[in-house]
């Protein structure tokens, strides 16, 4: 007889999260999985977490498939270990810092996926604490206008004009179903049998621009990106492994954000521009970086 597949796996990459992890995983059964009628499966992968975390999930959360990944390889790294067992009609990455309420019901994303086919990735619309959107899930494709115009403050001076708001795609608004270019990793869901045509997360990618690599390569076998924002999601920012760090590795993660903006460029835009503009991101990414 053989197994039948699952609807949706969620996977959670956890790194010293203990309190937001257990906050994830309390309101994502309380708020969702007790009332949902779709098959789901839950995995957390710790990666090498110096906290409680993994004695967290064994005797709170039984239920919930553990993956021990020994050394912290990164976000795409860690992710992997999970994406690459994945059999389900559909797969959920979810950030340790998220949480969940009577407005997550995940099974409206699912249905949607069911019914539009050419739709790779759905995202709920992920707001932060203060009710505001989190930018991140609404975004653009990082073109050098895109980045120049969102670094200089024209996003910000106008919201609502499409040609200086392409970083965020501001100008579409936040209250109805579309395309955007990418989402966030924070909370995405994706269409299993597309993510084995596009792959999984580019690993070279530690932390940041992973998920925007990953909807660019949806994107790039045509598959649709989008927001979904009857669907929303809580996301606790920057509290996933960085809070209790020292303030020199937080620091260190921070930086991140700058340097796969490099990364990205190089892996995407390199061969269309001369060797000067690299230079110029360059310099102008390490200036940002000591501002920090």
């Amino acid at each position: 007889m053989s197994k039948s597949v699952s609807d949706l796996t969620i996977i959670i990459l956890s790194y010293n999260s203990q309190f937001w992890l257990k906050k994830t995983l309390t309101t994502l059964y309380e708020k969702y999985l007790t009332q949902t009628k779709k098959v789901i499966e839950v995995v957390v992968i710790d990666n090498n977490s110096q906290d409680e975390s993994v004695s967290l999930v064994k005797k709170e959360f039984p239920q919930v498939s553990l993956i021990l990944n020994p050394t912290n390889s990164g976000y795409a790294a860690g992710n992997n270990l999970a994406l690459k067992t994945v059999e389900s009609t559909y797969a959920m990455l979810l950030n340790s810092d998220v949480e969940f309420t009577q407005d997550s019901n995940l099974d409206l994303l699912l249905e949607y996926l069911d019914t539009h086919s050419k739709v790779g990735v759905i995202t709920p619309k992920v707001t932060l604490i203060n009710g505001e959107l989190d930018l991140a899930s609404h975004r653009g494709e990082p073109t050098l206008w895109a980045s120049f115009t969102y670094f200089v403050g024209l996003e910000k001076l106008f919201p609502y004009l499409k040609k200086y708001s392409q970083y965020h795609q501001l100008y579409k608004g936040f209250e109805t179903i579309h395309e955007v270019d990418a989402c966030s990793g924070a909370g995405m869901i994706v269409r299993t049998s597309a993510m084995k045509k596009v792959g999984l997360l580019d690993e070279r990618f530690f932390m940041y621009a992973e998920d925007l690599d990953w909807c660019k390569r949806f994107r790039d076998l045509e598959y649709k990106i989008i927001f979904f924002p009857q669907v929303k999601l809580i996301h606790h920012k920057y509290k996933s492994g960085i809070s209790s760090l020292s303030s020199q590795t937080s620091l260190k993660t921070k930086n991140y954000f700058y340097e796969t903006m490099l990364q990205y460029y190089d892996k995407h835009y390199q061969n269309r521009y001369p060797r000067w503009v690299r230079q110029g991101i360059y310099y102008f990414l390490e200036m940002k970086k000591g501002a920090v």
